[in-house]
């Protein structure tokens, strides 16, 4: 029987943060409950790390900011931000930092199980058996492609310049494939935010322009065009 999908829930409240580990274990999922980031630290050491977080934003000593960037700097596990402070600001930090989904106090519990549902499928859906991120054997790609100094292996979802890996979140590699795959067409935001995000997803189309700015920012010489009020193209090299 395959094991249960392992997620970290990051809340200071403590009513609401048993109200959720409820509902999230009564869904099928194991579920380990923290209370603030001084709690969440020494698990980021341990080489074992969940198949998902969900992490508020507010918290009595580390905010949820700076712990999203500390998980980040380590791991590609998907990340779910909430916030009782419903800004525009708050979302668009998040997804600019690495989150994969927002959601603003008050939600209804439910509301959080389906989009931990819909986001756990969309990032291990290729797997049989949900895992944690682990060490495997060396394996050799054959599919590598040239993108001006850049080559990418969709089999290994790596990109590396000359021999240097250059680490990429998962949906930084998912937006990156997207273009190979529609190279020299312009796409609209819209279509890049259900093609990477999901038909499920909402929030502002905003989040494909910060994804944008990221992979720019980590790979300046990828031949990405900006097509002023509409989207944004890949021209042929």
């Amino acid at each position: 029987m395959n094991r249960p999908y392992v997620i970290y829930l990051v809340d200071d409240e403590t009513n609401l943060m048993e109200l959720l580990q409820s509902y999230l274990q009564n869904a099928g999922y194991q579920v380990k409950a923290f209370q603030s980031g001084s709690e969440v630290l020494p698990v980021l050491e341990q080489e074992e790390q969940p198949h998902l977080w969900v992490l508020d934003i507010m918290l009595p000593d580390i905010d949820g900011y700076e712990l999203l960037r500390l998980i980040r700097s380590k791991s590609d596990v998907p990340i779910i931000f909430i916030s009782a402070r419903d800004q525009d600001i708050d979302k668009i930090i998040g997804l600019e930092l690495g989150s994969d989904d927002y959601l603003a106090k008050p939600f209804l519990p439910r509301e959080l199980v389906i989009r931990v549902q819909k986001l756990l499928q969309r990032t291990y859906e290729r797997s049989a058996l949900p895992s944690a991120p682990a060490a495997a054997a060396p394996v050799v790609y054959q599919d590598w492609v040239a993108v001006g100094p850049y080559l990418i292996s969709e089999a290994g979802r790596l990109v590396k310049e000359g021999e240097k890996l250059i680490e990429l979140t998962t949906k930084e590699f998912d937006l990156i494939l997207y273009f190979l795959r529609n190279q020299n067409r312009a796409l609209h935001r819209e279509h890049i935010l259900v093609a990477i995000w999901g038909e499920d997803y909402i929030g502002s189309d905003r989040a494909v322009d910060d994804l944008v700015k990221r992979i720019r920012k980590k790979m300046p010489k990828f031949p990405l065009e900006t097509v002023y009020g509409f989207g944004y193209r890949m021209t042929p090299v």
